[in-house]
């Protein structure tokens, strides 16, 4: 329990000076900015893997599934790549939550911050039941496995057709509830209205994030636990690509329309590690096969989006 008082302290210095002290005036992120804090929580992450190999082989953390520091560190960099790769569709949707309540892009980054903080709460509470069906239930494997081969066919059938954050079932909710504000007041998520407080178009978006973020959890938290039941290697990979989410929100925003073809890198990720669920009581795939499964997926959706934008262009 020590490591991960530690580790969540960490995390929450790392919140604190982000607002505190690098984002404490509200400005606009410009896409150099995005990039450089893209590539340190990338870095960051992937640095990580160093202290998972350095904490297996010491026996440090309780290790419940007795694997050993490589294993336990393919496992934490390939459950890594996996949420990052499965945020690219909540980037997406942020997109639209934010023009569709004409967020301005300088407060964006303050609603994003507490978006993360109550992401990383709900996927803790999913972690911890999903890891619990896992160990006491055998069959949930399975129950899991086809949901992501399902969900792997319903995105590759189904047409893109546009989200609508006002006529949502969460929006009609919240105007049934909440007072509700066209007016922005600052960075403040609500507003004083003669004898009511009403709430900001901010505090509405923060809500809709925050409920599209357990829908989406709903796909990845299944398709980490195909990689591995460990607690501590789910919740840290998940918590290293939540935490990466803001900046590369602000810096993938205007470029996603670029990466048409990553859909299907989705795709391919999610019917496999819906397979590797369905197989677990009879085949373990090998820790670098799944990381390269999923390393050729990811690269072959940029390699040929970026391609075809270029023969477009030209």
């Amino acid at each position: 329990m020590l490591v991960w008082g530690i580790f969540i302290a960490v995390i929450l210095i790392f919140l604190a000076l982000d607002l505190g002290v690098f984002n404490r005036t509200p400005h606009i992120i410009s896409t150099k900015e995005a990039t450089k804090w893209t590539a340190i929580w990338v870095t960051i992450s992937l640095l990580f893997s160093g202290v998972i190999y350095w904490l297996y082989s010491t026996s440090i953390i309780d290790n419940v599934d007795n694997l050993t520091p490589t294993n336990a560190t393919l496992k934490y960099i390939t459950g890594y790549l996996i949420e990052l790769s499965l945020s690219i569709d909540n980037i997406f949707v942020i997109a639209v939550i934010f023009t569709s309540f004409k967020i301005p892009l300088k407060y964006q980054h303050r609603v994003l911050f507490w978006g993360i903080l109550g992401a990383i709460v709900f996927r803790a509470l999913m972690i911890f039941f999903g890891v619990i069906l896992i160990k006491k239930f055998s069959f949930t494997t399975y129950v899991f496995g086809a949901f992501l081969i399902f969900t792997a066919y319903r995105m590759l059938v189904s047409k893109d057709e546009e989200f609508h954050p006002k006529k949502s079932f969460i929006y009609r909710q919240i105007r049934k509830f909440v007072p509700i504000t066209s007016h922005m007041n600052g960075e403040h998520f609500f507003v004083k209205m003669r004898h009511i407080k009403a709430a900001t178009p901010l505090f509405i978006a923060l809500i809709i994030i925050e409920f599209t973020d357990i829908l989406f959890a709903l796909d990845s938290i299944p398709a980490i636990l195909a990689i591995t039941s460990d607690p501590f290697l789910v919740f840290t990979s998940n918590i290293f690509a939540i935490l990466g989410l803001r900046s590369m929100y602000f810096f993938l925003s205007n470029m996603l329309a670029k990466f048409h073809y990553l859909k299907y890198s989705l795709i391919v990720i999610l019917t496999f590690v819906g397979i590797k669920l369905l197989l677990a009581h009879h085949y373990k795939f090998p820790e670098w096969f799944s990381l390269t499964v999923i390393a050729i997926s990811l690269s072959a959706g940029v390699i040929v989006s970026l391609r075809l934008m270029n023969k477009n262009e030209a």
